[in-house]
């Protein structure tokens, strides 16, 4: 097809960010088709309570020999119990729409064109929709009174906030904004067995393009200007559904009184996250 006498190509393809949330290693992607776990999740934390030392207070020779460990009426034999938390994750449906005159579009290649787009750009949206839900939702703020830190600084008091919570392997997140000074300082390294991200300290790192977009902080403050947003969580497990494209046949697709042919791609996502999430503002 002529447009002029421009000839007419195919489009020009695109990948999404090697360590975007769905292109990282850091994070499990299920893919599932079970419409109940695509309805939502929720689960025990597990990692969160911390694990006591305990002495016993017969070895002791100040003991006063009547304490039974972990039943004393003092606190010299008691262990502490911890109950878990109940934790959950909301569903976030991304969706794709291409619409063009029926003459110049087959319904199969509009539904080609959206699903096309819902593959380079889910990653991107899943971040933007990620970031806006939990991140901003429910972190504590650790940027002092002073104002925002330098990057070292910032990563520095997100890693601390994570080991003191949870222990385990956490996940950094960083705008792309704010990527590049992550190399200069030497604060993420590639790790070449997954390719992923790692801090020293052994966080995994994702470096989002929707999280460029959105960079807000708590309650979906925006940042000043020169500053960024970072947070840390703890591991991440993706539920994604399949692909749901409607309508599913050709004549549905056309809007008779415009004789438009519109078709939508659409995919649910659960993102679940555990213990803590932490933020921090950075100087960029």
């Amino acid at each position: 097809m002529a447009a002029g006498l421009r000839k007419y190509v195919e489009a020009i393809g695109g990948t999404p960010l090697p360590h975007g949330i769905l292109n990282t290693p850091c994070t499990e992607v299920r893919d599932v088709s079970d419409e109940h776990e695509l309805l939502g999740v929720e689960w025990l934390a597990l990692g969160c309570c911390p694990v006591q030392s305990w002495s016993d207070p017969c070895l002791d020779d100040e003991s006063p020999g009547d304490v039974s460990p972990g039943d004393g009426p003092g606190t010299l034999g008691k262990k502490e119990f911890c109950r878990p938390v109940a934790e959950h994750a909301e569903p976030i449906t991304l969706y794709a729409g291409a619409e063009c005159s029926a003459m110049g579009w087959t319904y199969a290649e509009a539904r080609m064109h959206a699903q096309a787009t819902l593959d380079l750009g889910e990653q991107h949206g899943l971040e933007a929709a990620f970031w806006r839900s939990k991140l901003t939702a429910d972190a504590v703020d650790l940027t002092p009174a002073e104002g925002p830190l330098t990057i070292a600084q910032g990563v520095a008091a997100l890693e601390g906030c994570m080991a003191e919570a949870y222990g385990g392997v956490g996940i950094l997140h960083v705008p792309v904004r704010a990527s590049a000074p992550l190399g200069c300082c030497d604060l993420a390294r590639e790790d070449q067995a997954t390719g992923g991200l790692t801090t020293l300290a052994g966080n995994c790192v994702i470096i989002g393009a929707g999280y460029s977009a959105a960079n807000t902080g708590p309650g979906n403050t925006p940042a000043d200007p020169a500053t960024a947003w970072l947070y840390i969580t703890g591991p991440l497990v993706i539920r994604r559904g399949p692909a749901v494209v409607t309508p599913d046949r050709p004549g549905a697709s056309v809007n008779t009184r415009t004789n438009d042919r519109n078709v939508l791609v659409e995919r649910t996502y659960v993102v679940g996250t555990t213990c803590t999430v932490c933020a921090v503002n950075v100087q960029v």
